[in-house]
């Protein structure tokens, strides 16, 4: 099946109404994008980013007459409601696998690799983590990511024990016992987040006792060798003296998800606990790292 998309250049303060009238004009999808260069990067908790100039993308049946949608976008167009639209076909082509060769076997540090399912392993002394691509959860490509992943290659010994805490798909997680820690507890609000990681703990052959997942409101505190945690600069401030008192005696810490800016706050923070070198960079982004003093 072919597809078309129509592109439209608005406001904020009119991309959800005109999604709206897409939407029983029978677009099939709806896609926000920033028009200019104003990246959203925390979100309050329920509310959908948007930015001044927005980019709003429907996507439609090839099969549709786009006729009364091409009308209603001209008459937006007079009244000032949006600055410009346009409508492109998309070829038919198997979405999926297309998609899916955009991802390859990544290195981190010496060691780690995370591989796709569809891709052969690395044949040479690579730890491999079997993992795909799902939505909103970690494959190693961001930034944050792959700072925490660089981190776990060099640091994470034998019989080590860990935390993650916000675990999203659980590739931290995996990480970390693919490494040689004897047992993690992946943490995280979203119960969806919890059904990827114990997918793919049993992907990759790691289950209970070694991988344990749990709800905040379920797990019970322990001290562990190695806390880590790749979410929001503003939940890392507030979740900090709980955090920190999950980690042993000069027992290691690990955050991230932290843009450079916010790096110094959260370091004040955690210093009351830790003892913190300097932040590690990539792009705009920090990992920071601590020993329990």
């Amino acid at each position: 099946m072919a597809w078309l998309e129509l592109h439209i250049t608005t406001t904020s303060d009119h991309a959800d109404a005109l999604g709206e009238q897409l939407t029983e004009l029978g677009a099939q999808a709806l896609t926000l994008r920033d028009a200019g260069n104003a990246p959203v990067y925390e979100p309050a908790p329920g509310e959908t980013p948007t930015w001044q100039s927005t980019t709003l993308v429907g996507l439609f049946d090839d099969t549709q007459d786009m006729s009364a949608v091409m009308k209603l976008m001209s008459a937006k167009l007079a009244a000032g409601v949006l600055q410009d639209f346009r409508l492109e076909t998309l070829p038919d082509q198997p979405w999926e696998r297309t998609c899916l060769q955009d991802f390859k076997p990544l290195r981190f540090g010496k060691r780690l690799c995370i591989c796709p399912s569809w891709e052969t392993p690395p044949e040479d002394d690579c730890v491999n983590v079997i993992l795909d691509p799902g939505l909103a959860f970690g494959t190693g490509t961001s930034p944050t990511t792959a700072l925490c992943l660089e981190w776990l290659d060099q640091n994470v010994q034998n019989g080590d024990t860990v935390i993650d805490y916000g675990c999203g798909s659980g590739i931290l997680a995996l990480a970390a016992l693919k490494l040689g820690a004897k047992q993690v507890f992946a943490v995280d609000y979203d119960p969806q987040a919890l059904l990827a990681t114990r997918d793919n703990g049993e992907r990759n052959q790691l289950m209970p006792p070694e991988l344990e997942v749990f709800l905040p409101d379920d797990f019970v505190g322990r001290e562990v060798d190695i806390v880590v945690a790749n979410i929001l600069a503003k939940s890392l401030i507030e979740l900090a003296p709980y955090l920190a008192s999950l980690a042993k005696p000069k027992g290691r810490i690990l955050l991230s998800g932290i843009l450079i800016t916010q790096a110094e706050a959260v370091l004040e923070v955690y210093r009351e606990w830790f003892t913190m070198p300097e932040p590690t960079s990539k792009e705009e982004w920090v990992r920071l790292e601590g020993i329990r003093k």
